[in-house]
């Protein structure tokens, strides 16, 4: 119970990833401040999943590209559960296509809630923290996007990478006061978020070929945002975990050893 007594928002904690990290910091003993934008069912699912281990479930409604929802959901956690230590963003959003292509309309969508939306977020956390004068701890869930240039994806790769370098210079800034900013860099995940570009025939597929073999699950990006989050990483600021199955490595190399 590495996180009794503490107090935890995730944003676009509904689905996928923000699910799973929702009710492991549960398990874990914090009480959890779940944003969705529009699911609201899953939401209330997770809250039951949350309840069912003792802990606190706060549902918040906010589109984290409004920076005053943003804001008046961070005091809505603090307050209703007497403060805010942990604070996950982990929101995204993003539209593929080409870029000469792309609809703009789109393209600014994904700007506005993968990385605006993730810098609204560890400000306004990270000015409660201060408030407070309490240690704190914060992770960006972020992408190896972020250095890779992931073709007809390229408003997402400009937010990853503009949200990895903004976790690092908050990282410095707030090391004197004991707030922790980190950054996890999960790969291809099964979440409901990837149907929205792959059939399942396509995963099924994509999986297999990946250097491990397989997808990974949203319940490992939780388990490892837990320890990050925690005291046991005590000494951690400012880096990068990535979570990948070799996805980041020159995997396509292998071909011409005749291993892919």
């Amino acid at each position: 119970m590495k996180f009794a007594g503490r107090n935890a928002l995730i944003t676009g904690a509904s689905l996928g990833i923000g699910r799973a990290i929702a009710i492991e910091l549960a398990k874990q003993g914090a009480n959890v401040a779940i944003n969705y934008r529009s699911h609201r069912d899953q939401a209330e699912e997770v809250a039951r999943e949350i309840e069912k281990t003792g802990q606190k479930a706060l549902l918040l409604q906010a589109d984290v590209s409004d920076q005053a929802a943003v804001e008046e959901m961070v005091a809505k956690t603090a307050s209703t559960f007497g403060s805010l230590d942990l604070f996950v963003s982990n929101a995204a959003y993003s539209d593929r296509q080409l870029m000469v292509e792309a609809d703009m309309a789109g393209f600014k969508r994904t700007i506005d809630v993968s990385m605006w939306g993730a810098f609204y977020g560890v400000r306004a956390s990270a000015q409660q923290m201060l408030k407070q004068g309490t240690r704190g701890s914060i992770v960006v869930v972020s992408s190896p996007h972020a250095v890779i240039p992931i073709p007809t994806a390229m408003a997402y790769n400009m937010a990853k990478a503009a949200i990895d370098h903004m976790a690092r210079t908050a990282a410095i800034e707030l090391a004197s006061k004991k707030i922790r900013v980190n950054i996890v860099h999960p790969g291809w995940i099964d979440t409901p978020g990837e149907r929205k570009f792959f059939s399942e025939d396509q995963i099924e597929v994509g999986g297999q070929k990946l250097p491990w073999g397989r997808m990974g699950q949203p319940e490992e990006i939780a388990k490892a945002v837990s320890y990050v989050l925690s005291d046991e990483a005590d000494y951690m600021t400012g880096s990068t975990l990535t979570i990948d199955g070799g996805v980041s490595l020159p995997w396509w190399s292998n071909r011409g050893s005749g291993e892919m």
